[in-house]
């Protein structure tokens, strides 16, 4: 009887301790969505306010710093865009990594990149604030596609 007691408890524990380490889905997709929203925008102000100081993003045609990031949202015309399959795992209370697909319709540099892209995100808690710290996306390719080159989409 003591054993089972001694189980029951662990597995109480434990299912405890995971259920507070499980990421709120829904804050993270709308944080993800915010960020989108803000670039769609031309929002710069506020989309600053989300990245990081030293923020980092990764694309087809280069390395991005939050100032050549600032500067290709202003060189964005994003009509639309749709998030979803977002998948979130909690490295840490204070670190997340979002993978989902984004969808969008626009053009950069007068080039259309309108299309399914597959992005990554990495936030991170500061000072009870939530920033990205990384940003990627790559062009969706169909196995017909692989030798295409991918194109740069919006970061989020």
């Amino acid at each position: 009887m003591k054993k089972l007691i001694n189980y029951t408890s662990i597995l109480l524990f434990a299912t405890v301790a995971l259920a507070i380490a499980a990421p709120d889905k829904e804050k993270i997709s709308a944080r993800e969505n915010a960020a989108w929203q803000a670039y769609k925008d031309k929002k710069a102000d506020v989309f600053r306010k989300m990245v990081a100081d030293d923020y980092r993003a990764v694309y087809a045609d280069g390395n991005y710093t939050v100032d050549k990031e600032i500067k290709s949202l202003n060189e964005m015309d994003l009509k639309s865009f749709s998030l979803s399959d977002f998948d979130i795992v909690a490295t840490d209370p204070d670190t997340v990594i979002v993978a989902y697909k984004a969808t969008i319709q626009g053009t950069s540099g007068g080039k259309d990149v309108s299309g399914t892209y597959n992005c990554a995100s990495v936030w991170q808690k500061h000072k009870d604030a939530w920033h990205v710290m990384l940003h990627t996306n790559v062009a969706e390719q169909k196995p017909s596609d692989a030798t295409a080159p991918a194109t740069q989409s919006p970061p989020g």
